[in-house]
C-alpha cells in the first residue's frame, strides 16, 4: 500500500471533481455564471491578523468568507492549521463545514516547509519530503493546488538548476493526487519573472506551474532580508505577471492601500486584469489584503469591489 492509499483508507468520502480541473486550476467560462471573466476567491492571509490574535478560528474561516464577503472559493494558508495536515478527524471536519456551506477549497498556500531551490541536495530532498503531506491533504479537501516556495542560495542559473529539480521531484509525487505544484513570486529570484517562467518551462511538467502575484515583485532587500527593510531590487510588477501568466493555474490579487475613488494607489487593477484576460485566463483570482490603512474586513470589502468594477469594464469592452 503506498502513502496515498494508506491516506484514504478510513478517512471518509473525499469529494470528486472533474480531472481537468486539477490539471488546470481553472474553469471553462460558461462554467463561472458571472458576468466577470474570472471568479473571486479568498486568500486566508488577507485574514492574518484576525486569525493570529485569536478572533477568528481556522474553521471558521469558511463561513466568515461567505457570510461577510459573498466569497464561496478558499485560499488556505497552512500556517494557521499547521499541525492538521495527516489529522484525518480535522480535515473531515474543513470538507463538511464547507460542503454545508456550499463552499469550495481551492488551494494551500504551503510555507515553513523549506525552500525547493535549496543548494545541498540532501537539504533540498528532505525540503520536497516536507511538502508531501500538504499534497495529500490538497487531494483529500479537494483543492487543485499547493502553493510552495523556490527559495535557495547561489547564482541565478545556480538556484534555477535547484528549483528545476526540487520543483521536478515533487510535481512527480504530485500529479499522482491529481494536485498542481505553484510557484508564487514570493521574493528572490521567484519574483523575477522571466527567471520564474524559465524555471516552469524546464521543468516541463503539466502539474507544475506558478500564482503570479500583483505584489511581491522585490528581488532583494537591504542588507539581504528576506521579507524587512527597504527593497533595493524590484522587478516590473506588469512584465513579471505577463511572463507568468502562460503557467498560471492561480492569481492573486495583491492589494495594500486605497485613494478616495476607490483605486489601489500602488497597483493599476485595470491594468493587470486586462494581462491577465489577455492570457485568456478564466479561473479564479484570489482576494489578498495586506496593507493597514484600513480594516482586514474593510480591505477585503474594497478589494473584491476594485476586482469586479475594473473586471466588468473589461467584460462591457
Amino acid at each position: 500500500m503506498n502513502r496515498k492509499q494508506f491516506f484514504k483508507v478510513g478517512g471518509g468520502a473525499i469529494l470528486s471533481f472533474p480531472l481537468s480541473r486539477f490539471l488546470t486550476g481553472a474553469r471553462r467560462k460558461s462554467e463561472i455564471k458571472t458576468e466577470l471573466f474570472f471568479a473571486i476567491s479568498l486568500a486566508q492571509w488577507s485574514l492574518h491578523r484576525t486569525l493570529n490574535n485569536g478572533d477568528l478560528s481556522h474553521l471558521e474561516f469558511p463561513a466568515f468568507a461567505k457570510n461577510e464577503f459573498g466569497i464561496n472559493a478558499l485560499e488556505y494558508v497552512n500556517s494557521f492549521f499547521r499541525d492538521k495536515a495527516e489529522d484525518r478527524t480535522y480535515l473531515d471536519e474543513m470538507n463538511k463545514r464547507c460542503a454545508d456551506l456550499g463552499v469550495e477549497q481551492l488551494l494551500i498556500m504551503v510555507d515553513g516547509e523549506g525552500g525547493l531551490a535549496i543548494a545541498d541536495d540532501q537539504n533540498r530532498i528532505e525540503s520536497v519530503e516536507n511538502h508531501y503531506k500538504w499534497v495529500e491533504a490538497a487531494e483529500y479537501l479537494g483543492c487543485h493546488s499547493i502553493r510552495v516556495n523556490a527559495f535557495g542560495q547561489g547564482t541565478r542559473d545556480q538556484q534555477m538548476q535547484s528549483a528545476v529539480d526540487g520543483l521536478g521531484r515533487l510535481s512527480e509525487f504530485a500529479k499522482d493526487y491529481d494536485i498542481n505544484v505553484i510557484v508564487e513570486n514570493h521574493g528572490g529570484y521567484s519574483s523575477d519573472g522571466q527567471w520564474l517562467s524559465e524555471v516552469i518551462s524546464q521543468v516541463d511538467m503539466e502539474n507544475c506551474g506558478t500564482l503570479p502575484d500583483f505584489g511581491n515583485f522585490c528581488i532583494r532587500r537591504e542588507n539581504g532580508a528576506q521579507w524587512s527593510g527597504n527593497c533595493v531590487e524590484e522587478y516590473d510588477r506588469y512584465k513579471g505577471v505577463k511572463e507568468l501568466m502562460p503557467h498560471a493555474k492561480a492569481v492573486s490579487a495583491k492589494s495594500y492601500a486605497f485613494d478616495e475613488k476607490g483605486q489601489e494607489t500602488t497597483i493599476d487593477f485595470s491594468k493587470m486584469l486586462s494581462i491577465i484576460y489577455e492570457a485568456d485566463f478564466s479561473g479564479y483570482i484570489g482576494v489578498e489584503y495586506e496593507g493597514s490603512g484600513l480594516s482586514e474586513v474593510e480591505g477585503i470589502k474594497a478589494t473584491k469591489r476594485l476586482l469586479e468594477e475594473a473586471g466588468s469594464k473589461i467584460t462591457e469592452g
